[in-house]
């Protein structure tokens, strides 16, 4: 083969990959269930945000946009795979990627990364664009089934009439040869599609909207110091994968192979369209839920739970991390809490709620055993608000009230049933409440659900009924609409409650 020759076929088989990538982009959204755009628009960054969010702000115009973005990829796609109109479909699709590019740009709030990888300026959009880009501006006009025209030799001689007819018979023929290779790609995409859609360039995060249709009405919402925050919390144990499952060893990998980063944006996309506000996190969890922010936009309030580093003696490591992990309240853990009232070292948890305030931040103050809060608060330790676990004890699996002691929730499961197995996070119910009766501060109850041993509907009743201001759950996706719903129901109908709304 010439050195001709072997450009041509290098030039067509890029070109004819641009156009399957196109092609198979388009076809996905055609077929797949209920696709739109309006996630992907709504949450664009970037200096033009503003017209991406315009554009996803009517029905109609939504339904343009994903009209001419669905069959703008098939035809593109199959313009360039074929080998028509080469320069014109190139332009077009140009503009496509331009589109996709500067709705998440990756600059300025992009800097870090997305959910393709970690770029700066140049990703696969920018480079397409550019290949595109040689195309239009190019003579190659590869083998064109419409191309059927005189051409001239490169010394400028013009061929025969019978010459042109041969060439352009032969080019036709090499590419009518590819149509059975469409074929064959577009049979085993018909058997992929679906199943795993390229997500930020093609728009293609998917949103059970559906479900959105089904809310009660608009989640209440109350302050922790200036923060106006849902009085449903997002919990992050489901997304960093601590399951509190007992003795089924298998749950913590299962809720982690559910969750990937994917369904974990998913989830949180759908929580902020549903009117959840914030969510309470791990602190291993705050690089995921900086890329989230950075990717999507988000706007929701991160909580960060943070323990000292006691082996250092350095108490304030993990608090700067949060804040500079870009969090919007810095809370202490309450395991952290539990140990060092336990152990003594009450001074410290002082000293961090010192150290987060003076940074300018709401500091939170959590704990699992009500002795360690009465602890602080005999101490004059006073938070912005207390993070308590608060659900009541009327369920199978929680040991003997007799056998608890205070500090057990630690990590250790015993063998016997009789006492604490990871079952019971709220020791002291009854002792929970009047503590929470008199707190002047917030207060957020946290395992309301013992993790998943109460229902819903029964475990947010008796939090909000015995004080809780607000409630921090755990969900994954599907539970997402039932349990705003639940939580409009319960705060509507909610009878008993004594103490004062706080926040």
């Amino acid at each position: 083969m010439s050195k001709t020759g072997l450009k041509n076929t290098v030039i067509t088989i890029v070109r004819a990959a641009i156009g399957w990538h196109f092609l198979y982009e388009g076809l996905s959204k055609l077929v797949m269930e209920n696709w739109t755009a309006q996630s992907y628009l709504a949450n664009a960054t970037g200096f033009l945000s503003g017209f991406y969010h315009w554009l996803a702000s009517g029905e109609s115009l939504v339904q343009v946009v994903d009209f001419m973005n669905v069959y703008g990829l098939i035809l593109i796609g199959l313009a360039l795979f074929l080998g028509i109109f080469i320069r014109l479909v190139s332009a077009g699709g140009i503009l496509l990627m331009l589109l996709y590019y500067f709705a998440y740009p990756p600059f300025g709030t992009s800097l870090f990364g997305s959910m393709e990888g970690h770029f700066y300026i140049v990703n696969r959009n920018f480079i397409e664009a550019f290949v595109l880009l040689w195309f239009v501006l190019s003579s190659h006009t590869g083998y064109g089934i419409f191309q059927l025209i005189k051409r001239k030799r490169e010394d400028g001689r013009e061929e025969s009439d019978k010459s042109v007819a041969v060439n352009s018979r032969r080019e036709a023929l090499k590419n009518l040869a590819t149509i059975p290779i469409l074929g064959a790609m577009g049979w085993g995409a018909f058997r992929h599609v679906g199943k795993e859609v390229d997500v930020m360039s093609g728009a293609t995060i998917q949103l059970n909207f559906s479900s959105l249709d089904e809310l009660k009405g608009e989640l209440p919402t109350g302050k922790i110091g200036p923060h106006k925050i849902s009085r449903l919390v997002a919990g992050g144990n489901l997304v960093g994968g601590w399951a509190h499952s007992r003795d089924l060893r298998y749950v913590s990998s299962l809720f982690k192979a559910y969750n990937t980063e994917r369904k974990v944006y998913e989830t949180l996309m759908l929580a902020e369209k549903a009117g959840i506000n914030t969510i309470n996190i791990g602190f291993a969890t705050n690089a995921l839920m900086a890329r989230y922010k950075r990717a999507t936009g988000s706007k929701i309030k991160v909580i960060s739970q943070v323990a000292p580093d006691m082996k250092n003696k350095d108490y304030f490591v993990n608090i700067d991390k949060a804040i500079d992990y870009g969090v919007d309240i810095v809370q202490i853990q309450g395991n952290q809490v539990d140990w060092l009232v336990r152990d003594n070292q009450i001074d410290v948890v002082e000293k961090m709620l010192d150290h987060i305030r003076k940074q300018g931040y709401t500091a939170g103050l959590a704990s699992h055993t009500v002795d360690a809060l009465i602890a602080c608060d005999d101490y004059g330790i006073v938070p912005d608000y207390f993070m308590k676990a608060m659900h009541h004890d009327n369920y199978w699996s929680a040991h003997p009230r007799e056998n608890r002691v205070p500090f057990e929730v630690d990590g250790e499961k015993h063998l016997d049933h009789n006492k604490f197995h990871d079952n019971c996070f709220c020791l002291f119910p009854d002792r929970t409440a009047e503590f929470v009766e008199r707190a002047t501060v917030p207060v957020m109850g946290f395992k309301v659900l013992a993790a998943g041993a109460i229902e819903p509907k029964d475990g947010f009743n008796w939090a909000f009924k015995n004080g809780a201001d607000f409630i921090c759950v755990g969900m994954f996706d599907f539970q997402v609409v039932e349990d705003v719903n639940t939580t409009i129901d319960v705060l509507n109908n909610l009878q008993g409650r004594t103490r004062e709304w706080y926040g």
